[in-house]
């Protein structure tokens, strides 16, 4: 089938505009259900004459209600998620678009494909970006965040690396309000960049921050990093707060704008609360 598409990217061409094409135009072949996934999630082919690209379908039609998101759809904050990365230009979410589907009408995103761990040597395997360690053996260059007990019994702490993509990150989390950053939504792409999925539950107007990158709290935001927060409050006076409103509501919007021009007036890092700031599982 070659569906209607919405395309809220930019037209000009770039690396992997067939992709993106193929995603937007292409017929849809269903390869598999990620059957970890909460809600219905398929791994989808796209093939738009000749040009293949993997992504993500998530039918809006499988989508399970939940009580405290009862606007809107969990696709449409996927893809306002996407804009809001778009607009701070930090690439952090793929490509994702909303259009027709086998299932119906869901959100589509491009799939990450990720280096193969080829280590043969246990002591040289370094942790992950988002890693779970035995205590009090923090490698240098990693954030602690909290200590824990595996199923074991054994003491562990959750750290995550001090990358400057994962800073990007969880600033990202602050302004969309991610409820559900997980170890396992942050992906190394083949290209050396690091991304975030699963944004469904994010852009709520009360204060629902739960995530794993917790290592910066209370640390200084960079005036790089700031330059962009400013740059998407001053968007979000123009033509993407109208594109956010075909997902989100005008609350929403107004709260979004709200946190950017919050975090100018108070550069640093908010402090987890103490109802349940991470996410469980965290991976």
């Amino acid at each position: 089938m070659t569906p209607r598409s919405e395309n809220p990217g930019a037209t000009a061409k770039r690396p992997g505009d067939g992709h993106r094409e193929a995603l937007r135009r292409g017929e849809l072949t269903v390869i598999g259900r990620i059957r970890s996934a909460s809600n219905a999630t398929f791994l989808c082919e796209a093939n738009w004459h000749g040009q293949r690209a993997h992504c993500v379908y998530k039918p809006i039609a499988g989508e399970t209600p939940l009580w405290d998101f009862p606007e809107g759809t969990l696709a449409g904050r996927e893809l306002a998620a996407y804009l809001v990365s778009v607009a701070l230009g930090w690439n952090i979410v793929p490509y994702t678009i909303i259009r027709d589907g086998p299932a119906g009408r869901g959100m589509l995103q491009l799939w990450i494909d990720q280096p193969e761990d080829t280590s043969t040597d246990d002591c040289a395997i370094t942790p992950d970006l988002v890693d779970l360690l035995p205590a009090d053996k923090v490698p240098p260059g990693f954030l602690p965040v909290l200590r824990a007990y595996d199923y074991a019994g054994d003491e562990v702490t959750l750290v995550h690396a001090d990358d400057i993509r994962l800073r990007r990150m969880a600033v990202f989390d602050v302004l969309v309000n991610n409820a559900d950053r997980k170890g396992g939504h942050i992906l190394t792409g083949l290209d050396g960049n690091v991304y975030g999925v699963d944004h469904g539950v994010s852009l709520h107007v009360e204060d629902k921050l739960r995530t794993v990158l917790w290592g910066w709290a209370g640390k200084p935001v960079d005036d790089e990093t700031l330059g962009k927060v400013a740059g998407l409050a001053e968007a979000l006076h123009g033509p993407l707060a109208e594109a956010l409103r075909a997902h989100i509501t005008s609350h929403e919007i107004v709260a979004l704008r709200w946190r950017a021009e919050a975090l100018l007036d108070d550069p640093v890092m908010p402090m987890p609360d103490r109802r349940r700031p991470i996410p469980w599982p965290a991976f």
